[in-house]
């Protein structure tokens, strides 16, 4: 029997959908010439989620293509941007969008300031150095336009240090100290990159308890049930969850074969 993937996803135990937003995906180095994750193309996806009865988390790249902790990429239409002009730029479409999708009816239940942005945003001028001041104030600026546009929306800031506990405390005592307002703790979990299980555990425990703020394990691929237990088992229910990485794609997320079926990782999220 046929479903649409989304009714699939949610009789198997799935609530939440994470969206990622491009800011121009067309553009010359965009992530799609058919516009695919832009504005338009992600509200429609939006719509489908929100009537499939599953709540949205909006993913800001503040980027035409990919953002990760390589690379940042100033979208091409905000390069004639600089300086505090960037600044009210990215303060300006935060909350355009955020005012779009709430007049459309798809009003996201969470929402990303950006993507693994441990290395900062909006290269050049948000390129992490040691004062973080300039990176400090577009993500200030990020968050304000979002508050702005709906003060009641949970703000999560992610960084791609899952096992990585020093670096993790680096980052948010520095944009704490810069002032920067946020409600979630968001975090990329590659073991190749990340770290042991065991420092995962205890990178998530501590940053939760240090900060008073919940976590959500918001990419991953690997480890799915241990994973798992480790967010769920953060003390004080702070652990929210965890998204598993495309979810719908038989390569990454695995949980459907090539024919579109479910399979047995399935199985894992119920």
């Amino acid at each position: 029997m046929e479903k649409d993937v989304l009714e699939i996803l949610k009789d198997n135990g799935f609530n939440w959908i994470r969206l990622r937003l491009f800011v121009d995906p067309a553009a010359e180095n965009g992530y799609s010439p058919e516009g695919y994750c832009g504005l338009e193309k992600t509200l429609e996806m939006a719509k489908r989620v929100k009537e499939a009865g599953l709540k949205l988390l909006l993913n800001f790249h503040y980027s035409d293509n990919w953002a990760d902790p390589g690379k940042q990429y100033t979208p091409a239409s905000w390069l004639q941007h600089a300086g505090s002009g960037l600044e009210g730029q990215v303060y300006r479409y935060s909350n355009q969008v955020i005012r779009r999708f709430i007049e459309e009816g798809v009003r996201p239940d969470m929402v990303q300031t950006g993507n693994e942005i441990n290395h900062g945003m909006l290269w050049p001028q948000g390129k992490i150095d040691d004062s973080y001041m300039p990176f400090g104030v577009l993500l200030r600026c990020a968050s304000a336009g979002v508050r702005a546009a709906d003060p009641t929306i949970p703000i999560m800031v992610h960084i791609a240090c899952g096992g990585q506990n020093e670096e993790s405390v680096y980052f948010f005592d520095k944009i704490l100290s810069r002032d920067v307002k946020f409600d979630v703790i968001g975090q990329s979990y590659y073991p190749q990159w990340h770290g042991t299980l065991e420092e995962l555990r205890f990178n998530l425990n501590d940053l939760a308890s240090r900060y008073n703020k919940p976590v959500i394990l918001v990419e991953y691929q690997e480890h799915r049930m241990e994973v798992n237990r480790i967010v769920r088992d953060i003390p004080d229910n702070m652990g929210l969850g965890t998204f598993i990485w495309e979810a719908t794609s038989p390569r990454w997320g695995n949980l459907f074969d090539a024919t579109g079926a479910t399979n047995e990782n399935m199985k894992i999220y119920f």
